[in-house]
């Protein structure tokens, strides 16, 4: 059960992938729908997809993902660095979402403009979809990736010790643990400076 939970390894990167994939599916789908009357587009309906009026909604859910998994697989600066960015990524994917639900008249005029090859906006009457608010759910579902890993990050192990240099150091000449060669450099120590080593071992 604590395998699952938030702020466990396997929670934060189910909820960035589970999030980052519904948006990633949602920037195929219609976000808003509405009527144009145009000279050029004439009195018709008209449709935005969510890569037509949230531009950004692809990249930061790719950046959303990356950042989910990269958290779980690094060290502890890393992984804090990792993490604020899966942060930011859900506050780009709100600040898009939001703006949509707020005027989804304003960003379809958007969408009919580019489509006779004018800049601004075409006055349009539209009304949001569903997608927009199943988006804002995945943007929860980030948000509550990046604070569960916030939360539980310094519990976290870090890549394992198939992963470090064969000459990392385990335990010290008394037997005591020191850190691994990662985890120096994680400290912004320089694993290769042997001062740094004769300090340890005497400490």
């Amino acid at each position: 059960m604590s395998r699952l939970s938030p702020t466990s390894k396997a929670g934060v990167v189910l909820l960035s992938l589970l999030g980052a994939g519904v948006l990633l599916a949602s920037g195929s789908r219609t976000w808003v729908t509405g009527t144009v009357n145009d000279a050029v587009l004439g009195a018709s309906r008209i449709s935005g997809t969510g890569t037509q009026v949230a531009s950004g909604v692809i990249a930061l859910a790719l950046a959303a993902a990356a950042a989910g998994i990269a958290s779980t697989t690094s060290g502890p600066v890393v992984r804090r660095l990792t993490l604020a960015l899966l942060a930011l990524a859900a506050a780009g994917e709100a600040f898009f979402t939001a703006r949509v639900l707020l005027d989804p008249s304003g960003v379809l005029g958007s969408v009919a403009a580019a489509s006779t090859g004018r800049t601004g906006r075409v006055e349009t009457h539209a009304v949001p979809t569903v997608w927009p608010w199943i988006a804002l759910v995945a943007v929860a579902l980030l948000v509550t990736a990046a604070a569960g890993g916030w939360v539980g990050a310094r519990r976290w192990q870090g890549l394992g010790a198939r992963y470090e240099t064969p000459g990392a150091d385990a335990t010290g000449p008394r037997g005591q643990r020191v850190g691994s060669d990662w985890d120096r450099l994680d400290a912004g120590e320089d694993p290769t400076d042997p001062t740094v080593r004769d300090d340890r071992s005497h400490s």
